[in-house]
């Protein structure tokens, strides 16, 4: 079994059995701890080879690259730094929750997406390889039921990306060395 189809079948098993996923919360930007001298440069979004792991919704490549598009701009835009970084992300594969059976068969949304920071004076790559990140959708009031059943597909889409957007920004505060002031 090739390490794509593995990961894929990951997805597959963790979008029937998500529990741990965690909200979406996202901070005003009066609220934004600072990022070190993080300022958002370009967002670069691929979802050319994205693996759709049934059951699922269809999603497109645009719609996908669109919504993490717009998920990065809202989650780092706001950010005052002095130096230009660049985030680039690959979305791997999808599982977008269809309607099921309330609480028997309530299938959950989750996807894998591999993200790049760039630092736009060195030129080049801060992270040699590229973070793979496993996203679930929000765990609310709804969890139980389904996201199929109580969100409509683009809502779906877009709370996974919001919560891809969210996971990128832990992992870079997570490494603030990367964003220190340079001489």
């Amino acid at each position: 079994m090739t390490r794509l189809t593995r990961r894929l079948f990951a997805l597959a098993a963790a979008a029937a059995l998500a529990g741990c996923a965690s909200s979406t919360e996202t901070a005003t930007q009066a609220e934004r701890i600072p990022l070190g001298e993080f300022k958002l440069g370009h967002i670069v979004v691929v979802a050319d080879n994205v693996k759709q792991v049934q059951p699922s919704r269809n999603v497109s490549v645009e719609e996908w690259e669109s919504a993490y598009r717009d998920a990065l701009d809202a989650r780092f835009s706001g950010y005052t730094g002095d130096q230009f970084y660049h985030i680039a992300v690959n979305i791997l594969g999808y599982s977008v929750a269809v309607p099921g059976v309330p609480v028997v068969l309530a299938p959950k949304s989750a996807m894998i997406i591999e993200a790049s920071i760039w630092d736009d004076e060195a030129g080049g790559k801060i992270n040699a390889e590229p973070k793979q990140f496993t996203v679930f959708e929000s765990f609310d009031e709804e969890f139980v039921v389904g996201s199929g059943l109580t969100k409509s597909r683009d809502e779906q889409v877009a709370a996974l990306a919001a919560n891809g957007a969210r996971q990128i920004e832990e992992w870079m505060r997570d490494n603030p060395e990367w964003f220190a002031r340079k001489n």
